[in-house]
């Protein structure tokens, strides 16, 4: 006879939610038994819209330097003890190129909320790295800006945009963040970047300070109306030179769960193994494959500042050359079953769009598709070519 856990772990793959309170409960009271189902359950998702195919992110942490005082965060501004620095537009260039040469074509420009890139240099930045890599994405994870801002950076070129919420609760965003943050206007925010057109990614932190499993369970209903591309969860870790230098970390256990459950809300979901997941555990990565994820974010910046972008302590894979990171991570995918693709790595539902528009001019011209050299798989019963 089945569980409780294991009827709701069956109801959520096929109704993608639970009713109310059902998630929470599911999430705090798993089994090693019925976790297993769970990841079971949700790789047979993962499989069916992506195959094997783990996507690259080149992951380019451009400037420490941020506005912001989010209590949670090595960068803050009131950290003296944080070492600052600023990419050139030569340095960031160079990473794209040096990340092409490795099949990277996907470029993430990440940084703090630094006043120094105004709308009009990053306008400039995503350009550039266009007109070099045309057939390669450009992400953007900047932090807040106006909808004007948004507007303009898609219009120069950027296609994505990562902007994780760490959390959807007014009362517990208000416990990590300084009074002149808000739920509101990060929410905002989300909603401007998905009616512009960018692929969205928003994310939670995993056993953050105050978190309850209600809370959480309040974020997975957020995500599920907001409907992004792509979701980035990773456990808290704290950083010895904030207010939550002793508070515990989160755990690897309750992350795996987190990111299986959220494979089966959002089937379609780009959903990393972050690197936060491989600094609690060697294996993190790898069974965050294993746990649903379907995307991987070594690490293209320059070796001699990537010390430096500390968001909290112990990161792994500061001192790895660029070209170790790709090829340790190739192997990790292939430990597990999966296979690095090289490929832009759009959302599948960009893939299908792609794919359908142009299908009727590329068979006439013996051409491949628009996707990037993604595969498009298997969806709900539906062959997409």
């Amino acid at each position: 006879m089945s569980t409780v856990n294991e009827r709701r772990i069956e109801e959520l793959a096929r109704e993608r939610t639970l009713p109310a309170g059902e998630l929470a409960a599911l999430l705090s009271t798993l089994t090693d038994g019925e976790a297993e189902l769970l990841y079971a359950r949700s790789r047979e998702v993962r499989e069916r819209y992506y195959g094997k195919d783990v996507y690259l992110r080149g992951l380019i942490e451009f400037t420490s330097h941020c506005r912001n005082d989010c209590l949670y965060c090595g960068l803050r501004r009131s950290n003296a003890r944080a070492e600052r620095y600023r990419l050139s537009e030569e340095q960031i260039l160079a990473c794209c190129d040096q990340g092409y040469e490795l099949d990277f074509r996907t470029f993430v420009l990440q940084g703090g909320e630094d006043v120094a890139f105004t709308d009009d240099v990053v306008c400039d930045l995503v350009r550039k790295i266009r007109a070099r890599h045309p057939d390669c994405a450009v992400t953007l994870s900047i932090g807040e800006r106006p909808r004007e801002s948004y507007e303009r950076f898609f219009e120069a070129g950027a296609e994505r945009y990562l902007l994780r919420q760490e959390t959807s609760n007014p009362w517990h965003y208000g416990r990590l963040h300084p009074a002149e943050l808000s739920i509101a206007n990060r929410k905002r925010c989300l909603r401007d970047l998905k009616e512009i057109g960018y692929q969205v990614g928003c994310g939670i932190m995993v056993g953050s300070p105050y978190q309850t499993w209600d809370f959480v369970e309040e974020d997975l209903r957020y995500m599920a109306d907001l409907q992004p591309e792509m979701v980035g969860i990773g456990p808290f870790i704290p950083h010895k030179d904030t207010p939550f230098a002793n508070f515990s970390a989160g755990t690897l256990e309750d992350t795996l769960h987190l990111l299986a459950v959220i494979r089966l809300m959002l089937p379609e979901v780009l959903l990393p193994a972050t690197t936060a997941l491989g600094t609690i555990d060697p294996r993190g990565r790898e069974l965050g494959l294993l746990a649903g994820a379907n995307v991987v974010m070594p690490n293209l910046s320059p070796r001699d500042v990537r010390a430096k972008y500390l968001l909290y302590d112990g990161k792994i894979c500061t001192g790895d050359e660029a070209a170790e990171c790709r090829l340790c991570m190739a192997r990790r995918c292939a430990s597990v079953g999966y296979e690095v693709k090289v490929c832009r790595g759009d959302h599948v539902s960009r893939q299908r769009v792609a794919s359908e528009a142009e299908a009727p001019s590329l068979a006439a011209a013996g051409g491949t598709d628009a996707s990037g050299g993604c595969p498009l798989v298997e969806s709900l019963g539906r062959g997409l070519g």
